[in-house]
């Protein structure tokens, strides 16, 4: 791995995690810290991370749930072998497993281990940039991890409802523009849904939403009160800091 490419060890939520991760292309950020914060979870559940990258939402929340097993999914070989190496670094390997593999593949998650039904929890980071849209990254790792082929938000949630008991819980984070398509891909399959706008500063459009459904739910939507990240002088502010170095969970993980 080393010898392949150059990583760094970073420290994340205030030292409570440390991730080795490549030193160029897809490194973790604030997404992957919030969509932990996001999600709930409880002693003795299964929880499953789609594309997990090097498993920072699913080591953030199996370290903050002691008693909570986690299967990290990842489709890049090299992102999942720090995937495992991570997990073995911040001592969770006996409750985190990560497998290489396209998360819209049924059949291979069923050969690892994840069937039809068994999961209580998902979380996702699905790649939300659209090509057609943007000019895409040069470098090949970087390009899998941000941008995703039409249709993915859609086949990834399938997966999801694939792998969740009956009310087990989806949480996701998504481009804010992009909430419509959100909803409308959990519809088939999913209600009782909440969404938690991310905002850059206060007073500015939102970047992401946090989106949480239950398999089989009702009809209900909650909205919750955005996140404001930085303040009006461009420092994080003492929500987001709770949040991305203490370790706080979000009013949607409780809900």
């Amino acid at each position: 791995m080393e010898a392949e490419i150059e990583t760094t060890e970073d420290a994340v939520l205030g030292g409570r995690l440390r991730l080795r991760q490549p030193l160029r292309g897809h490194r973790v950020g604030h997404d992957a810290i919030l969509l932990a914060a996001a999600t709930g979870a409880r002693g003795g559940e299964l929880a499953v991370d789609l594309g997990s990258g090097v498993g920072a939402a699913g080591l953030a929340l199996a370290a903050r749930n002691p008693e909570l097993k986690v299967t990290l999914v990842e489709i890049d070989p090299m992102l999942c072998a720090l995937a495992v190496y991570n997990a073995r670094l911040n001592h969770l390997d006996g409750r985190v497993k990560a497998v290489a593999l396209d998360a819209e593949n049924l059949g291979a998650l069923k050969r690892c281990g994840v069937s039809q039904d068994t999961a209580d929890r998902v979380l996702m980071n699905p790649p939300f940039h659209d090509a057609r849209r943007l000019n895409v990254s040069p470098d090949p790792h970087r390009r899998l991890a941000h941008v995703g082929a039409p249709g993915l938000l859609q086949r990834w949630t399938d997966t999801a409802a694939f792998v969740l008991k009956t009310r087990g819980v989806l949480t996701l984070i998504w481009r804010a523009d992009g909430l419509d398509e959100v909803l409308g891909a959990l519809a088939p399959a999913f209600g009782d849904v909440a969404v938690l706008p991310v905002l850059p500063r206060a007073g500015a459009a939102a970047i992401r939403v946090l989106v949480r459904a239950v398999k089989a739910g009702g009809g209900t939507r909650t909205d919750y009160p955005p996140i404001t990240l930085n303040d009006e002088n461009g420092q994080p502010t003492a929500a987001a800091e709770a949040l991305l170095r203490g370790g706080k969970t979000l009013s949607l993980a409780d809900a």
